[in-house]
């Protein structure tokens, strides 16, 4: 058995997410259908994790498995991106070791969130619009927080089926991008609506509504009724995703 690796991106706008829904169209559906025409056979893919409705990926990874080996994965990539819909890309697709797992084995994931300060037609669907003012250095010494602690309910979607909401953040930083302004975030894993969540509640801390000792008790009270609301979907990038392609 041969496995497979497909690096990708995808606009989120028109898919209600990664994973495959009833009824629904998904980035996994439309991979799966174009992979099997392409190659001839029913394809099972395996994404790296999933994504809300509405969300983006810039670096995004999959895998599948073969019984034969794929005689040219430029090839097969080339006639991929030729037959899928324009709002998803595939970069690349190649051989891994049998046992690596999309999912299990990835190290980090990084995500950007993009927020608009002025009207701007060409970011109405990738940032959110927010025209007030925030104090960007409080909403920083907010985010440097965030790497005192592990355990992230506060932020967390309620009843999801998770053993632990404990991460390790390793960065959390707002800067300037493009003319937008962007919160970098890097962990080990994230929990659903996690990082739209903190967003929304950093946003409180810069509109001046939340103090950093009153985001210090959000985080504390393990309780997402005590955080900020979450923003929306359409701001929210997978902008990366570590792998050892050593092992």
């Amino acid at each position: 058995m041969k496995r497979y690796f497909i690096h990708l991106a995808y606009n989120g706008a028109n898919y209600c997410g990664w994973q495959i829904q009833p009824q629904s169209p998904s980035v996994q559906a439309e991979l799966e259908r174009c992979l099997g025409l392409k190659l001839g056979v029913t394809i099972s893919v395996t994404g790296c994790g999933r994504t809300d409705t509405g969300v983006h990926a810039r670096n995004y990874y999959a895998h599948f498995d073969m019984k034969e080996a794929i005689p040219d994965c430029d090839e097969l990539t080339f006639r991929l991106n030729a037959f899928l819909p324009n709002d998803i890309v595939v970069y690349r697709i190649f051989e891994v070791a049998p046992e690596m797992h999309a999912r299990f084995d990835a190290l980090s994931r990084t995500y950007h969130y993009q927020i608009t300060q002025v009207k701007n037609p060409f970011h109405q669907t990738d940032a959110y619009a927010y025209y007030g003012p925030l104090d960007v250095d409080l909403m920083q010494q907010a985010a440097d927080l965030l790497k005192n602690y592990t355990d992230f309910t506060s932020f967390s979607k309620l009843h999801t089926q998770v053993k632990t909401n404990n991460c390790k953040i390793m960065e959390a930083k707002w800067m300037e991008q493009d003319g937008l302004l962007v919160f970098h975030i890097k962990a080990d894993r994230f929990l659903r609506n996690m990082v739209r969540a903190i967003v929304g509640t950093l946003l409180e801390v810069g509109k001046g509504r939340m103090t950093l000792d009153g985001f210090r008790y959000v985080i504390g009270q393990k309780d997402r009724c005590s955080a900020g609301e979450s923003v929306p979907a359409q701001g929210l990038f997978l902008e990366d995703v570590g792998y050892d392609f050593n092992l």
